[in-house]
């Protein structure tokens, strides 16, 4: 996270419940506060700290019976907080070697990016099962600074509500079924790519079929 936007947001339950709202998507404040086992006037009085710094937006989930419920999630502001791999100097570079090789250049090296990591990840999974892949490939996304989780049931789909490198998937969208490419490869299986992104809020899900 950037120091300055962290000491403008202060508290560290603050901090806290923005990295809840990450991985979550949106969440009323009861439960937020029962995520994060704090009482639900403290969590109430930090977001609205945070929607009216600017770090928070707020939405409604209407129910059949009762009033609408409010639900917070992140703004665009609070995008910046989380670690970012595209910044000015790789896209300077894609963008010089556009110049100087021609429209393909950034797609190919963009390729050449992706087949290198996909290679990476296969040499680091191994020979572990299916579901064993899928878990692993989560951690190590992690750990490259993606907000990601794995989950089983009726299907199986790896979803990440950050991503390093979101920049080059704006400017150049080719970069995006690239990733799914290598998803497919690495997982071993057949995979689907879902993509939103509302207000501060950014989901990638990944459906596998084995």
């Amino acid at each position: 996270m950037k120091q300055g936007l962290i000491e403008e947001i202060g508290k560290n339950q603050r901090l806290v419940i923005v990295r809840q709202l990450k991985k979550a998507g949106e969440l009323c404040v009861k439960d937020l506060a029962s995520r994060l086992g704090m009482s639900y006037m403290g969590v109430k009085q930090h977001c609205i700290e945070l929607h009216r710094q600017g770090y928070l937006d707020t939405g409604k989930n209407r129910k059949a019976i009762g009033r609408p419920e409010l639900l917070y999630r992140l703004s665009s502001k609070a995008h910046e907080l989380f670690p970012l791999e595209s910044n000015e100097f790789s896209i300077s570079l894609l963008e010089s070697a556009r110049l100087l090789f021609g429209p393909t250049a950034p797609g190919k090296l963009l390729l050449l990016f992706f087949q290198q990591k996909t290679a990476e990840y296969r040499q680091k999974l191994g020979e572990l099962k299916q579901q064993e892949r899928a878990m692993t490939l989560t951690k190590l996304r992690e750990r490259e600074g993606y907000v990601t989780e794995f989950q089983a049931g009726d299907e199986f789909k790896i979803i990440e509500r950050h991503t390093p490198i979101s920049t080059i998937f704006e400017i150049w969208p080719e970069a995006q079924q690239m990733e799914r490419g290598m998803f497919e490869k690495v997982l071993e299986g057949r995979v689907f790519r879902e993509f939103r992104k509302v207000s501060g809020v950014y989901e990638c899900v990944f459906r596998i079929i084995w």
